[in-house]
């Protein structure tokens, strides 16, 4: 049993952490849309929650990858973290055609999605 897991590629195992941190996003942002709704919470609450909810999904991402590979977990993590950061620039480049945040933005962006991941991986 062991050794099916094992002969999984990692390169696949990512890409299914990433499905599975999405997804979570997917639901987080649900959530937050429909707190928006009923409560009508304000613009720095609403950027607040979005950053929470990146950190969460990395999380998440970063504990089913650790768990799934075993060995050097946070460096797997860490690689969900920078992975789902670039595909989330990725698809906004591509709905938008432009990089509309600012650097600072991006770069904290990165660092929490980085963490996330990281952490996620260390406590899987």
């Amino acid at each position: 049993m062991e050794q099916t897991v094992a002969k999984q590629s990692k390169p696949l195992l990512m890409m299914k952490a990433l499905l599975a941190a999405y997804l979570a996003t997917g639901i987080m942002l649900l959530l937050l849309a429909l707190l928006l709704y009923k409560t009508g919470l304000g613009e720095n609450q609403v950027n607040l929650g979005i950053l929470i909810i990146y950190i969460v999904s990395c999380f998440l991402g970063g504990f089913y990858l650790g768990k799934k590979v075993g060995n050097q977990r946070y460096l797997w993590g860490m690689a969900l973290g920078i992975g789902y950061a670039v595909l989330l620039t990725a698809v906004t480049f591509l709905t938008e055609h432009q990089i509309s945040a600012d650097f600072k933005e991006m770069a904290v962006t990165y660092f929490l999605c980085f963490l996330g991941g990281a952490l996620g991986g260390m406590l899987s």
